[in-house]
């Protein structure tokens, strides 16, 4: 989940939190490449035993790298998935457990964010080949030089979703190099690999949270297990939280602002396509050898360590004079929460609150006030106490006219910092963490330095780097001119102004304001559930673009009972068509894609060839919301049924749900025994979909570079080495219930990963 400036806001307020990874490198001799023993101890000084991959966060970059030149095909970019693991696992050393999650079909509130993002990036790309070909021609034109514009078939990012070709690719190759790691690397050799593949459904995060919920249900879950996340999205900082894991790290990309890219048109660095004049290229090298590469410095990682901002938590939470004991973990549950007001995927943040204003700090001392008062906490085992709720929002409400005219006045609706100011700075060497002697004085020491760079930067031009993070002046940063806001928030009148301009009903049309608040008010129980118990409801979505304001939450105390049980996540290919423009549709049967297209449809309103982006008080577009259609699932479901019987077996298969696959190698305690019980069982047939009881695959030769490889050389399809999952909804004969308590029992400590067999 993507909250705008939150790390950032994180990490300027809570610097120890951030430090470097230690990253050791391969090593090469006379040509041959030796790789890193990851079976000795970390060098980060700390010995992780759970390693989480978001693999949505690995994948996209991988795939459409925006610092350096993109794969020319489809394996260089599995290649690089490979790559990025090896390092990632590399740097964590997971002693226990690898669990690789891409994301499958997510619940209808996420949908329509993925809605939105897929709908602008598929606009961006056509609207950049378009704004290439033209200043291309004004180039030429005016006598410039080009390089011949390449045939190339434009990767569409849109391709990375659950139901198309290349999920169902990559989840092939991910079996090969599980397999292939399992067999060969001595570090993954006592590992257990689960993979999580796009058609499991759920999010990656949140499947890998329901993952940690079931080993910490178990009876003999161990305390100290030291887990670590990979992932870039601020959500994960939340999530980790809501663990209550003593010993949770986060390890993320280091952000670099600023970093240089090549113009897209000639190639050349120093400019982008806008300001490109055609110029001839200069020699790169003596004899220009280095024509054909870019300078790219290896992006390198940092950790965030939860362990560290649950004590700055502690510091801040905590509350004396209480009529009650005071729960840290009640109150990280009910800090959790209130992040949500400024920003998650499923709800849009209220206008008053900007976390770049500090609201969140806004929010934590009205918080305290509210728990004085009502001798209680906000929140309990994912459930909402909405009186206390709404006792915040009234007194958020009673500020937002002065927040509404300071914000004028600080002209702070989108500020930019300098990059010093809010990038993340670690604590100790780069290459050697040290202990930190005085985190509070550092930590004031940097916020100094913050300071004094900003306002030499702000008091005057200047040529050096620094100065980049200057906002820039109007007619700099953009050629079109900066669009009126008619809302206009600072003036009286603006509640009036925001619901008819917002919304088209007037101010005093109380109940569909209600009903504003009512949608999110069901909205903040949704994703506080989403967050501690999992998906309460695969239907359920905030049905407007817009959120009401703090000082529109009254008597809210009634407005949410419970919701509808029962609900099922859609189908991929179902996903697709929910979320993916037309220009997107060659990714799903021709049929269904006539159905975005075809002036015929009954359901062509849900595909706009364009739509308005509204800035609500932003200054660039990224920032703003896209006006779409929502989809209405009973019209969707309805026009698909027609099309359902054209789906061919491949398309079917791809159409299915899946489950979690549990990976072991031959050296492993359990093999054996699972490969005894496989055999005494089922034999060599395997049952496809969730309906198998136990599932295990033969092992692959060391020589197999791909899984191509293996069925040009074999009459069968490749399998990978061991792959097996239990359900335990499934009927088991008593034969395997006895197998399985002895499994448990020779699994020891280690049982619980035996989760849901």
């Amino acid at each position: 989940m993507g909250v705008p400036a939150f790390f950032r806001w994180l990490s300027r307020k809570y610097p120890s939190i951030v430090v470097h990874c230690v990253e050791e490198k391969g090593k090469e001799c006379n040509g041959v490449r030796i790789p890193v023993d990851t079976t000795k101890p970390n060098p980060n000084e700390v010995e992780f035993d759970n390693l989480y991959l978001d693999m949505n966060g690995i994948i996209h970059p991988c795939t459409h790298p925006e610092d350096k030149p993109a794969p020319k095909n489809e394996d260089e970019m599995m290649v690089a998935i490979f790559e990025y693991i090896d390092r990632l696992f590399n740097i964590v050393r997971p002693r226990r457990v690898l669990y690789m999650a891409i994301d499958g079909v997510a619940p209808r509130a996420k949908m329509n964010q993925q809605r939105s993002r897929r709908f602008r990036a598929s606009k961006e790309g056509m609207e950049l080949v378009e704004e290439k070909h033209r200043i291309r021609e004004e180039i030429i034109q005016r006598g410039g030089y080009l390089p011949p514009e390449e045939i190339k078939e434009r990767f569409d990012s849109n391709c990375i979703t659950p139901g198309t070709e290349f999920m169902d690719n990559l989840a092939h190759c991910l079996r090969y190099y599980v397999a292939d790691r399992l067999s060969n690397d001595p570090g993954w050799r006592n590992v257990t690999v689960f993979l999580s593949d796009a058609s499991v459904p759920g999010e990656g995060e949140h499947k890998i949270m329901d993952f940690i919920r079931r080993q910490r249900a178990q009876p003999n879950h161990d305390p100290n297990t030291h887990h670590c996340l990979c992932g870039a999205d601020a959500d994960l900082i939340m999530l980790g939280l809501a663990t209550h894991e003593p010993n949770f790290t986060i390890i993320r990309e280091e952000f670099k602002p600023n970093k240089p890219r090549p113009c897209a048109l000639c190639g050349q660095m120093g400019h982008e396509i806008k300001d490109c004049q055609g110029a001839a290229r200069e020699k790169q090298g003596q004899h220009d050898e280095f024509a054909d590469t870019m300078p790219v410095a290896e992006q390198e990682f940092i950790f965030i360590r939860l362990s560290v901002l649950r004590e700055y938590l502690s510091r801040e939470l905590t509350m004396a004079s209480l009529p009650f004991p005071f729960d840290f973990e009640r109150s990280v549950d009910d800090w959790v929460f209130m992040c949500f007001f400024v920003g998650n995927d499923f709800l849009p943040h209220l206008p008053s609150l900007e976390i770049r204003e500090g609201a969140i700090d806004r929010l934590v001392n009205i918080y305290k006030d509210v728990v004085h008062k009502t001798g209680g906490y906000l929140t309990q085992n994912g459930y909402v106490n909405l009186e206390r709720v709404e006792m915040i929002m009234q007194a958020v409400g009673v500020a937002e006219d002065n927040i509404f005219r300071k914000r004028k006045e600080d002209d702070v609706r989108f500020p930019c910092f300098p990059s010093g100011v809010f990038a993340p700075q670690a604590l100790g060497r780069r290459d050697q963490p040290e202990p930190v002697q005085n985190a509070r004085h550092q930590a004031y020491n940097m916020r100094m330095q913050s300071s004094e760079q900003h306002n030499k930067t702000s008091a005057g031009p200047s040529n050096s780097a620094d100065s980049r993070g200057v906002k820039r002046k109007a007619e700099d940063s953009d050629s079109e001119p900066e669009p009126e806001d008619n809302v206009r928030l600072w003036e009286e009148g603006w509640k009036q102004r925001y619901y008819k301009t917002k919304f088209d009903v007037d101010v005093t049309d109380d109940d569909f304001r209600q009903k504003v608040v009512q949608s999110y008010v069901e909205g903040l129980c949704w994703v506080l559930r989403y967050y501690y118990q999992g998906c309460a409801s695969w239907k359920w979505y905030f049905p407007f673009h817009y959120a009401p304001f703090a000082s529109d939450f009254k008597d809210i105390k009634g407005m949410f009972t419970e919701f509808e049980k029962g609900t099922k996540p859609f189908k991929p290919l179902e996903q697709l068509m929910g979320v993916f423009p037309a220009a997107s549709g060659n990714f799903l049967p021709q049929t269904w894609r006539n159905l975005m297209s075809s002036p015929d449809s009954p359901i062509i309103d849900f595909y706009p060839d364009d739509f308005a982006i509204d800035l609500n008080g932003k200054k660039y577009a990224w920032q703003g919301v896209a006006l779409l259609p929502f989809v209405d699932e009973r019209r969707l479901r309805a026009a698909l049924a027609d099309v359902y019987p054209d789906l061919t077996p491949e398309e079917v298969k791809r159409n299915s749900l899946g489950s979690d696959m549990l990976f072991l190698g031959k050296s492993h305690p359990l093999f054996d025994f699972i490969r005894e019980l496989y055999r005494t069982e089922s034999h060599e047939v395997t049952k496809p979909g969730p309906c198998s009881h136990l599932i295990l695959h033969s092992a692959i030769p060391n020589k197999v570079l791909k899984p191509g490889d293996w069925e040009k050389g074999n009459r069968e399809p490749w399998r990978p080495q061991l792959v097996c999952y239990c359900l335990l909804e499934q009927p088991l004969s008593n034969h395997i219930k006895e197998s399985h308590q002895q499994l448990r029992a020779l699994m020891g400590p280690n049982r619980q990963l035996l989760r849901g067999w």
